[in-house]
């Protein structure tokens, strides 16, 4: 087993990135749209994997760094679904709820590689 796949906030962006599939297969968003939150949810999980993998401290904050800054772009696009009714409240308000605490969870960690 590699390391990031023991790591928690790796098994819920994991979780995350399945869900935001289903969504995705259930509804019938554009194009751009559907490529932008599967890349973005997609990107939270493969960063959080390619962080482990980086020796330096600073390297590995950098993904991380990335990996938040994907999960905010997921909260921008679900918001914006939301408010053009592509997507209801509960919905949005689901993944919300998901994204703020894998956003907590990278930043708890950052914060501890930045020390």
């Amino acid at each position: 087993m590699f390391d990031f796949q023991k790591l928690e906030v790796y098994q819920k962006s994991k979780f995350f990135n399945k869900e935001i599939y289903a969504l995705l297969k259930s509804q019938r968003f554009d194009r751009v749209t559907n490529d932008q939150l599967r890349r973005a949810s997609f990107s939270i999980m493969l960063n959080i994997a390619e962080s482990s993998s980086r020796f330096s401290k600073k390297d590995r904050r950098h993904f991380l760094v990335i990996a938040r800054g994907s999960a905010f772009e997921c909260v921008a696009i679900l918001e914006y679904l939301e408010e053009i009714h592509e997507i209801n409240s509960d919905t949005y308000i689901y993944f919300y709820e998901k994204l703020d605490e894998l956003s907590r969870m990278l930043f708890s960690m950052i914060k501890k590689l930045s020390e």
